[in-house]
């Protein structure tokens, strides 16, 4: 019996359902309930919502959610392998968690939750930084979710909350920054998990925002960071040569020197250059 719930430990339940993890599908599995546990309660008080998780895998995380509280989960999992799993975890917790087989990347979870809605998910690396990308550019804002506690490998979740001046700082952050508070809740050693990945992971918490923090066109920021970073060791007026004819004009409007390099410019910066450049 596990410490956070009735259910089998979970090296008990990978052996009984013959699950490996599977490289494939990004797959590394957290076996410590009490840490699957401390990464839940960073999404907060989970008792009036409903929580979106991608690759539940054998249900850790699954567990650490609805053991501290979550009203449902919506659990997405491409692997059928782990379904007879999860079932056995929607058995103990009757009308609480909602096991969807397929692709997150094709699901609308929209139909299936309520708001308020918060996202915690270990995410399988291989489809991670798209499913944040997505999240953090809908068509409307606020978003459907209220925050996003999510595990990353370690450079990633530093691509998240980067500063201008460092290496890490490119169009991840500027995405993340813009809309959302966004921090690191908690490092965690390749050797938390079933098998070890060869790089440390990190949970980031995200919350959203109501409004942006500078105003700026969604379309037209993410377009002109995106260039900006692309050739991120060329000057802007190069890097950004094709978004107008009049590309230094607007720079220098925006109060950015055309000779400065995109990870050297501020969030604050890049939302006046997006303003500018809408002018046209």
């Amino acid at each position: 019996m596990a410490g956070i719930d009735q259910l089998p430990p979970l090296r008990e339940v990978i052996g009984t359902y013959g699950l490996s993890a599977k490289k494939s599908l990004g797959q590394n599995f957290l076996l410590d309930l009490n840490l699957t546990a401390k990464i839940a309660r960073q999404a907060g008080d989970l008792s009036d919502c409903d929580v979106l998780e991608i690759g539940p895998g054998p249900g850790g995380l699954t567990r650490g959610l609805l053991a501290e509280g979550a009203r449902k989960v919506l659990a997405i999992e491409k692997d059928a392998r782990c379904l007879p799993a999860l079932e056995e975890i929607a058995a103990a917790y009757p009308e609480r968690l909602q096991v969807i087989n397929g692709d997150a990347l094709e699901v609308v979870p929209l139909q299936h939750l309520t708001a308020p809605i918060r996202v915690a998910a270990n995410l399988p690396y291989n489809v991670g930084t798209e499913l944040l990308v997505r999240w953090l550019t809908p068509k409307v804002w606020p978003p459907f979710w209220q925050s996003l506690t999510l595990m990353f490998q370690k450079e990633v979740a530093e691509r998240i909350v980067a500063q201008p001046g460092s290496k890490a700082y490119g169009r991840l952050a500027i995405l993340a920054q813009w809309r959302s508070e966004a921090k690191i809740a908690m490092h965690l050693p390749p050797g938390a998990f079933t098998p070890p990945p060869k790089v440390s992971s990190a949970v980031v918490h995200l919350t959203a925002l109501e409004t942006p923090k500078f105003e700026a066109d969604a379309e037209v920021l993410s377009h002109v960071v995106a260039k900006a970073f692309n050739q991120r060791r060329k000057m802007l007026r190069a890097a950004l040569k094709g978004v107008t004819p009049d590309i230094e004009d607007r720079l220098q409007a925006a109060g950015i020197a055309p000779t400065e390099r995109a990870e050297n410019v501020s969030l604050e910066a890049f939302c006046a250059l997006a303003r500018e450049v809408a002018k046209k």
